[in-house]
């Protein structure tokens, strides 16, 4: 099926008609008349004589008018109108904004919820320094204790033997660790006995005994590390340890 158009005999309208139908009716005049006549008029509308009668409207003949629609409303038309009922509405009856829509005020956290957390906040780092000062603080302790009597760890059986010159590092949460710089080269009889009276030494100042002493003595010739597990030695290649020469004072 396809749409034709012609042009009226009577008034000289334009008629759109079903290219099917024989016969089309003018929507203006209701003058209905052969389909082709129409499609001739159109094709040739000079010379020719409309008359401009008046027809009666046709329900009988079975012809359709084809109207042509806007695509768009009358959108003017529509906000005035739109315009006139906004004006008429109350407070109350005005749209409520879009339920869905967030906003900067939806996602900041409530003033009791910003309270809290940083309370919680600065209470975490209240305990971690409660924690942590009695920590240091015995640490430290524990170590000036140990140092000040740190000659004992060098008491042996040969009266005779005299380490005249020892550096010594003691670290560790609870001074569990210790080096020590020999400038002579020991037994490793003599490495036992020092690990041995360093945890006396350290079990005293404590007020109790562990076993998680770890201990390094750095000889000219040799590491040895002692601890729970036993003693190990490793020879490195000789090393002149000195007594630091002390800087004249100006």
């Amino acid at each position: 099926m396809a749409t034709k158009q012609g042009m009226c005999k009577n008034c000289g309208s334009l008629v759109m008609f079903d290219d099917r139908d024989e016969l089309c009716e003018c929507v203006f005049c209701n003058c209905v008349f052969p389909s082709e006549e129409a499609v001739k008029i159109l094709e040739n509308p000079d010379g020719y004589e409309f008359k401009n009668e008046k027809f009666e409207k046709n329900t009988t003949s079975g012809t359709k008018h084809y109207y042509s629609n806007p695509v768009m409303p009358d959108v003017v038309e529509k906000a005035v109108q739109r315009e006139k009922t906004s004006k008429t509405q109350t407070a109350e009856a005005k749209l409520k904004p879009n339920e869905f829509e967030i906003s900067p005020n939806d996602v900041k956290a409530p003033k009791k919820l910003m309270i809290g957390m940083i309370g919680g906040f600065v209470l975490v780092v209240a305990i971690i320094l409660a924690i942590a000062f009695p920590l240091y603080f015995s640490r430290k302790s524990l170590n000036e204790a140990i140092t000040s009597e740190v000659d004992m760890i060098f008491a042996t059986n040969d009266t005779e033997r005299n380490f005249d010159y020892k550096q010594i590092n003691i670290y560790g949460l609870s001074c569990q660790y210790i080096k020590i710089g020999l400038s002579e080269d020991i037994t490793e009889g003599e490495a036992q006995q020092f690990y041995t009276n360093y945890m006396n030494l350290r079990a005293a100042k404590r007020g109790f005994e562990s076993d998680d002493v770890e201990m390094y003595i750095y000889t000219p010739g040799t590491i040895i590390s002692v601890s729970k597990d036993g003693l190990k030695t490793d020879v490195q290649e000789s090393v002149k340890i000195s007594t630091p020469t002390p800087v004249p004072s100006k």
